[in-house]
């Protein structure tokens, strides 16, 4: 007996125990698809003054990069990031996500002008937006139920902790009642659209209980798609100076591990994770270094839950 036939989970065809992005799309469209990141050219309410100033602690500007990107036209990175994908894949579908900071902090105008142009890419088969909770107005939301009929649509929100006091202190700058009010217009005005939230393990002060805690939070609501993310030590953040002072400490690869899959477990089984960990950058990535080897890591959470012969959903709420 192979851990693939053994799986108890049904929504996998491999030895996953849990609701794969991969096995989500390939439901979805009947065949791989590829996401080819942009940067619109946007801020953040927590960057630029109007909720706060410098972004959040472990932020080095973005989560993804304007010296590059930023130069080119959304189709010229589109187009590029085709061409990159194709050198590795052959596919066919592509998703446009719109990455870097808040891709909704903006004119509802040229919200619309973006998205209308973005939604007919070449090979477009389905459009993700990254954004707050703060920054999503209902006129926005509406726009994208409409747009939602025309092409398939994800709104990933960035929550990183339900505790108030944890994102007070990495600058977050919104509630979790106000993220729990976004999450439910978005349901009400625009249900075809998909929910995608992100959440941070290894947060500053967080024991395991919050982040337990959280999941459950999340868990209650219901979301479309989870992303769960490992904090990193990025070069040139405050919280790079918090860790070279010893006044912030990195979870260790068995800490990460042991609540990923405590997270996993507690999720409704529709909810798609999309990623178990995060990607850190050898050029910049200070700590923890073990986070490097991403397959690795995916690798434990995949071996712990085969170990605890649990699976996503065992113990939803």
């Amino acid at each position: 007996m192979s851990q693939v036939s053994e799986n108890p989970f049904k929504l996998s065809d491999t030895n996953k125990r849990y609701h794969t992005y991969d096995y989500f799309l390939k439901s979805r469209f009947g065949e791989k698809c590829a996401k080819i990141t942009l940067d619109c050219g946007f801020t953040c309410p927590n960057i630029d003054g109007r909720r706060a100033f410098g972004g959040c602690i472990y932020c080095s500007g973005g989560s993804a990069s304007r010296n590059t990107k930023g130069l080119l036209s959304i189709r010229e990175q589109y187009e590029n990031g085709k061409r990159a994908v194709l050198k590795k894949w052959q596919v066919k579908k592509f998703i446009p996500y719109l990455q870097a900071y808040t891709n909704s902090y903006t004119s509802l105008d040229n919200f619309i002008k973006i998205l209308e142009e973005v939604s007919q890419f070449d090979g477009a088969c389905m459009i993700d937006i990254a954004t707050r909770a703060d920054c999503l107005e209902n006129e926005k939301i509406e726009y994208l139920n409409y747009l939602s009929k025309r092409i398939p649509v994800i709104v990933e929100l960035g929550l990183q902790t339900s505790n108030d006091k944890t994102a007070d202190l990495i600058n977050r700058a919104h509630s979790f009642a106000e993220f729990v009010d976004c999450f439910e217009r978005i349901r009400a005005l625009a249900p075809n659209v998909r929910i995608g939230v992100h959440i941070i393990n290894g947060l500053p002060s967080e024991s395991k209980a919050d982040m337990i805690k959280t999941a459950e939070d999340v868990a209650k609501l219901r979301p479309d798609i989870l992303k769960i993310h490992l904090l990193h030590v990025i070069k040139n953040t405050r919280l790079a100076y918090l860790w070279e002072s010893g006044e912030y400490t990195p979870m260790s690869l068995l800490e990460y591990v042991d609540v990923t899959c405590d997270q996993i477990e507690m999720m409704p089984p529709e909810t798609v994770i999309e990623r178990v960990t995060g990607d850190g950058e050898k050029e910049t990535l200070l700590a923890p270094l073990w986070s490097l080897k991403k397959v690795a890591v995916i690798n434990e959470i995949d071996k712990e839950l085969f170990r605890r012969k649990t699976y996503q959903g065992i113990r939803s709420i």
